[in-house]
């Protein structure tokens, strides 16, 4: 068995099986196409799943992936073990062989038994591998079949084990494809068990047998009632782990000590600022031996490998990279959830190693390096995906700022808390019980280090008890602490989830990190307690639901397409104040309910049609249509005025507004433009959020990261107005297979979107083809031109464009060209635009006034600096210690510091005091101490005190703080009282 690198060894596995007449697959996207059973990809078969269910059919028998997969969220969740075992990831590869229908067992184990032994191929010896089989369960036999092929491949009957449906047995579901499966295991030695040096059988310990290959069998179709039928074409999938393999084929027994992450963690630690620290010694003070510099080099790697902070961050570097580069965008809910996790999981270790600025953004380009030979397509999304990245720690960098520190606060309250409680209860229990005063230091001291700590507790010397309990006393109260955990309060939790936005499952990893334990119980109590208070201060009334008038009536009829009116229509209800009337009268405002319409309801982002309802013999109109909603799904639902008497079984013409209705379909095909045009420009990623199409604009919501460049928004609007004036034709497809309109028209789907067996498809030539039931024009030259106007966020991951077509552009246009004319009249230039010239003299204006504030600025310094020029001499001494106190009115904090540095300088050792007032009633005070003092005296209590005389409060460093208030009229008599607050500290 000879060294093989993790691109070696897939590389392989795909050649093998061409090899065998398999067709090499590129993986599928972590997103999965049309399965809204699945968060993420989670196994090789899933992009094969509508084959194995004789749902769609390929021009292959054979396939062999190397597929993609995160296990992070749902039913399949491995985050929290993630770092802490040898083999948990949130991304990994799963290498894989498929036949549909083709060949099945004997040919399954023989290819696997081959490539994993053969001298031609993996080399593993076969004495160090074993394997299972189906014993029989529930009604199934056991796998004969199975259990003779591995003996015919040479496997003695004693490596050959059985087990039941838990670990055998595969189903797609509760009903379909099923069968059972076959297993081969890894024995990593006696050195890599659970137990070191523990010799345990097989089955007994998972940390030293590792799967890796699974053999699924799929030969039964398992109906409602149960009963399993033998499958025609029984088929195979086969999963194996590329990590886990490369662990076995490069000698190692973690997964992250492969060639797969090892380049990661090593650059996770430059990021972190961890170098390489670890130096070999003979543990008695003696200086470290030789070692050859590639020695060093591994030494230090191991190191690294064991660092828990670094396995978590090279891990989901890797998820998250290849999360984004499918599309995913971090959010609050669904799959953005999950990768927010992720990220923040991995910035949360780095922050523990003491990396508070963005670092996982450069992660990206470790993991494109690595990965890129068979997944090209990082190469083209890695700047994207380091963009997002970055944004996120930025943001996320914002919310724990404010909290990390009260979190930490918290945790080590929680532990001090412990402590005191065991220690206390311990001592009292003893023949001379310690005083609390000093079980209270020492829990402080206990709280400190653990909530630093990774490990274990440290030895009695390292924690200084021995001056308080004797040896035996302490080994018995390090076991006592760790019977038990600390516990971090759930209403604490809730208090630090509502004031400072800590998420969650960051508090929960937080404490489970550092070995306390998240009172989720309590936590959840809290918020339920937080949102009954808020429904009992609720003044306001939920969002109704549909009238129960509106629930037996029969569907109306759309023509709404092909027609703008409709004759002879029939009032089945009228609906006034939520209640069904016979009869409704002029002046009315009711809900009319028709058997059919042209109008066009809210729905899919486009407004409801307006119009009229007119008699049937054409002549007068009876109501005015201000709207048309479906309060019910397939029931019209029209708002109007009445004008004239109207009353249950009428017949009336139901007459859409042209105008009205052509200015909105205008603006609907330019959506589908727009949302073509940006992922053209800003990538594939680029997915609908929302959208708003009436006749005035079009208002588009997508997914992206960061604002868009006004570049990029040329070019949009650019390729947009070129599609417009190719007049392409609109097509309309009506009643299409939904595997159909994605798989063969490629037509967008959203995921989450509710969409029935047969949908409708607006293709705008080969530029856009989306599903969609709104109105649209025939062709894309009836949209005039497209204007767009502005672009900015409306939630994190989430950008806004609105744009307006037809004669709004044209009437947006008139008023640029206004502007332009008086920006002409105002910055006339000969060699530049109106709008150059204009931003020049305003550039220019802006510059002069920065000028003036700076002169203003020095100005108001050098009167402040003129009139404290004597002031170090009306310091007044207190116990020895100079105090200068001075208000110091019409100065920045700026200035201030800057003047508290000259006078310190002046005083050379003594405490400065500052205050200022401004014209908006608020009070600015700074104190700084010189650095001998700051033993004796801290800025921060000073400023503290002085600050609630003036309704204020602040703090800072020992040698510079500041605060403020909001009490001019105490300003001056609070700086009377420096010196006696100095006196009274100095005591």
């Amino acid at each position: 068995m000879q060294y093989r690198s993790g691109s070696d060894i897939r590389e392989t596995f795909l050649r093998f099986f061409e090899t065998k007449g398999h067709r090499r697959v590129h993986s599928s996207s972590l997103v999965p196409a049309n399965d809204p059973t699945l968060l993420f990809t989670n196994a090789g078969m899933n992009q094969f799943k509508d084959v194995f269910l004789g749902l769609e059919h390929r021009d292959y028998s054979r396939a062999t992936t190397s597929q993609k997969c995160v296990r992070a969220g749902g039913k399949h969740n491995d985050l929290e073990n993630v770092g802490f075992t040898r083999r948990h990831h949130t991304f990994f590869e799963m290498l894989g062989n498929f036949s549909f229908g083709d060949y099945f067992k004997p040919d399954a184990i023989a290819y696997a038994w081959e490539f994993i032994t053969s001298a031609s191929w993996l080399c593993i010896p076969t004495d160090k591998l074993y394997v299972t089989i189906f014993k029989g369960e529930n009604g199934v036999p056991r796998d004969e079949e199975a259990y003779n092929l591995w003996l015919a491949q040479g496997v003695p009957a004693e490596r050959i084990h059985e087990y039941g449906s838990k670990d055998n047995f595969w189903q797609m579901g509760d009903t379909g494809p099923c069968g059972p499966c076959s297993e081969i295991f890894y024995d990593m030695g006696i050195e890599a068990a659970e137990t070191p040096g523990v010799d345990k059988p097989f089955g007994q310990d998972d940390a030293r047998y590792v799967e890796i290959w699974n053999l699924v069998f799929m030969q039964f179709d398992r109906d409602a009632q149960g009963t399993l039928h033998l499958l025609p074409k029984p088929s195979i999938d086969t999963g194996a782990g590329l990590e886990r393999m490369a662990a076995v084929l490069q000698g190692v027994h973690s997964n992250f000590e492969t060639d797969l992450f090892t380049p990661l963690i090593k650059r996770a630690a430059e990021l972190c600022g961890i170098r390489n620290t670890y130096f070999v010694g003979d543990g008695q003070g003696a200086a470290p031996r030789a070692i050859p510099p590639g020695e060093v080099e591994k030494i230090n790697l191991a190191h690294l490998i064991q660092n828990a902070s670094l396995r978590i961050i090279s891990d989901h570097a890797r998820a998250a990279t290849f999360l984004i580069s499918d599309g995913v965008l971090p959010a609050n809910e669904g799959r953005g959830y999950v990768l927010r996790k992720i990220l923040r999981r991995g910035i949360r270790h780095g922050r523990l190693l003491g990396q508070d600025k963005p670092f996982m953004r450069d992660m990206v380009y470790v993991v494109r390096d690595e990965m890129e030979g068979a997944f090209p397509e990082l190469v083209e999304s890695a700047d994207r995906v380091a963009r997002v990245i970055e944004a996120e720690e930025r943001q996320f960098g914002r919310v724990i700022e404010a909290g990390s520190q009260q979190l930490d606060t918290a945790l080590s309250e929680a532990a001090y808390g412990h402590f005191f409680r065991v220690a206390s209860q311990y001592s009292q229990n003893q023949p001379a019980p310690r005083p609390n005063a000093a079980i209270e230091a020492l829990a402080r001291q206990y709280a400190g280090f653990f909530t630093r700590r990774q490990e274990k507790l440290g030895t009695a010397s390292e924690l200084a008890w021995a001056g308080l309990f004797d040896p035996k006393a302490v080994r018995d109260l390090v076991q006592l602490l760790d019977s038990s955990k600390p516990v971090l309060s759930g209403t604490t939790a809730f208090h630090l989830y509502e004031t400072f936005g800590l998420p969650l499952d960051f508090m929960m990893d937080a404490a489970r990190d550092q070995g306390i334990h998240f009172d989720l119980e309590g936590f959840e109590q809290a918020r339920a307690e937080e949102q009954a208070r808020a429904r009992a201060s609720w003044k306001g009334g939920a969002k109704s639901s549909a009238s129960p008038a509106f629930r037996e009536l029969p569907k109306t009829d759309f023509e709404g397409y092909m027609h703008l009116r409709v004759d002879g229509a029939e009032v089945l209800a009228l609906i006034k104040d939520g209640v069904g009337v016979p009869i409704a009268n002029p002046g009315d405002a009711v809900d009319v309910v028709l058997n059919q319409t042209s109008f066009y309801a809210d729905s899919g982002g486009q407004v409801g049609d307006i119009g009229w309802l007119c008699s049937d013999d054409h002549n007068s109109v009876i109501a005015d249509v201000s709207g048309c909603t479906k309060p019910v799904q397939g029931v019209f639902a029209h708002k109007s005025i009445l004008r004239q008497p109207l009353k249950l079984g009428d017949k009336v013409d139901a007459v859409v507004d042209a105008d009205y209705r052509n200015a909105t379909r205008r603006n609907h095909t330019a959506t589908h433009l727009l949302h073509a045009a940006l992922r053209e420009v800003l990538g594939t990623h680029v997915k609908q959020a929302g959208s708003l199409n009436d006749p005035n604009r079009l208002r588009f919501d997508f997914s992206h990261f960061t604002q868009i460049a006004d570049e990029e928004l040329q070019d949009v609007e650019n390729i947009i107005n070129k599609e417009v004036l190719g007049n392409t034709k609109v097509e309309t497809i009506v009643d299409v297979p939904i595997d159909v309109a994605v798989n063969e028209y490629h037509a967008m789907a959203l995921f989450g979107e509710k969409y029935g067996e047969k949908v409708r498809v607006v293709k705008i030539g080969d530029f856009s083809t989306e599903l969609c039931g709104g109105t649209h024009t025939g062709a894309t030259g009836e949209i005039g031109v497209v204007k767009l106007v502005s672009e900015g966020s409306v939630s994190s991951g989430v950008r806004r464009v609105e744009a307006i077509t037809g004669l709004g552009a044209l009437n947006e246009f008139r008023r640029d060209f206004e502007v332009a004319q008086l920006a002409a009249q105002l910055a006339p230039s000969v060699e530049s635009t109106p709008a150059e010239a204009l931003r020049a003299r305003l550039a220019a204006q802006d510059e002069e006034l920065k000028k003036l504030r700076r002169e203003l600025d020095q100005a108001r310094m050098k009167s402040a600096s003129s009139s404290l020029s004597g002031a170090a001499d009306q310091a007044v001494e207190v116990k020895g210690v100079k105090v200068l106190a001075q208000r110091v009115d019409a100065l920045d904090r700026g200035q201030m510091r800057t003047l508290v540095d000259n006078l310190r300088n002046k005083l050379g050792s003594g405490v400065v005091v500052l205050g200022s007032a401004d014209s908006e009633g608020k009070v600015a005070l700074i104190v700084g101490v010189t650095k001998d003092l700051t033993s004796k005296v801290q800025a921060g209590k000073v400023v503290g005190q002085i600050a609630k005389l003036v309704g204020g409060s602040g703090g800072g460093r020992p040698d510079m703080a500041e605060a403020g208030g909001k009490d001019t009229a105490q300003l001056d008599a609070a700086l009377k009282t420096s010196p006696q607050i100095v006196g009274e500290l100095l005591a």
